[in-house]
């Protein structure tokens, strides 16, 4: 959701920094892509409103459970929170990916998408929180309230790309912040490491400031295996899992968004489908693949159930088996097998 306001600023009021072959002095872009769809597209998909009826509320399948304070060895554990907000666990380290735990994915309290299941570890129950990824700044992804409650209660390190940090510091002041430009690393708490990626997105908080943050996604590195996480992507022709794979070597696990991509004239050039992750998954040589981003908010036009279904044809027209790509439902976890 973007609220309307009427003064376009003229210049980036985030990010002052070089020039270079994704950021033109002023936005950022996709080098070799497309921009977002303009308001005219914009008004098109809503006058031609064609949203599936979701439930207003959802049941958990999973009940939510009390995760372990910590993972060591050589295990890995991802826990479904809700949306794009997973608990990797690994390492003895605690990542949250794109936490939010409020009702609405808005910057309004009574307006824009609400949730439908309760988030699936609640918020006193989480483990210690030693790093949080924000991979871009939509509402759907950086929440301001609940970076302010992680803040409180954990004090984590936060890592975000480019000008996502002017963001956070507006209601966090305090908060430990490690800011990436793509290609770019930095050390995370025990023998960790993070990498920003490109992925092929874009980002805004209002209309006045489309493109003045960028967006990443991130690989982390630890003595388990490496992870490949990605918030929100387009396909792109799977340019950018090609690069990732061939940078990396491969991954022992991929957290994958899935949803929110209907319909495709709108949303193909920033939300892959499931079809397309499938075929993501087997470029970025993943052995493991987690699927997120969708049954939480309703965002787009296709049903709560499509990109499960969609995910599972896909998979099986691959010939890749079910237990490979998971499409993680709140409050299930995921322990990662190890690979070779």
């Amino acid at each position: 959701m973007i609220p309307v306001r009427t003064v376009l600023q003229s210049k980036n009021r985030y990010y002052t920094g070089p020039k270079s072959d994704h950021f033109d002095g002023k936005l950022f872009f996709n080098p070799d892509g497309m921009n977002p769809p303009g308001f005219r597209e914009v008004i098109k998909w809503q006058i031609n409103n064609k949203k599936s009826l979701w439930p207003k509320t959802v049941e958990c399948a999973f009940t939510p459970a009390k995760p372990d304070e910590r993972v060591t060895g050589d295990a890995m554990r991802v826990t479904m929170i809700g949306h794009a907000t997973l608990l990797i666990q690994v390492a003895g380290i605690n990542i949250l990916t794109d936490p939010i735990y409020t009702e609405r994915a808005s910057p309004f309290e009574v307006a824009g998408p609400k949730r439908v299941c309760a988030p699936g570890i609640p918020f006193e129950d989480l483990p210690p929180i030693d790093v949080v990824l924000v991979t871009h700044n939509h509402y759907d992804h950086l929440s301001l309230p609940t970076l302010a409650r992680l803040h409180e209660a954990h004090k984590p390190r936060i890592v975000t790309p480019l000008g996502n940090d002017t963001i956070i510091r507006s209601k966090v002041r305090e908060a430990d912040i490690t800011v990436l430009d793509w290609g770019a690393q930095a050390p995370l708490p025990g023998s960790l490491r993070v990498f920003a990626e490109p992925c092929h997105h874009w980002s805004a908080r209002g209309v006045a400031d489309r493109r003045m943050a960028l967006w990443a996604a991130f690989v982390i590195e630890t003595p388990a295996g490496l992870i490949y996480h990605i918030g929100d992507t387009g396909f792109h022709e799977g340019r950018n899992y090609e690069a990732a794979a061939k940078k990396y070597g491969g991954f022992r696990l991929a957290n994958l968004p899935i949803g929110a991509y209907e319909p495709r004239y709108f949303m193909k050039n920033e939300h892959q489908d499931p079809v397309e992750a499938v075929t993501g998954f087997e470029l970025c040589n993943a052995a493991y693949a987690c699927g997120h981003h969708f049954g939480t908010f309703q965002l787009t036009d296709e049903g709560r159930d499509d990109p499960v279904k969609l995910l599972k044809s896909a998979l099986a027209d691959a010939g890749i088996a079910e237990d490979k790509f998971r499409p993680l439902e709140p409050g299930e976890a995921f322990d990662v097998p190890e690979t070779d």
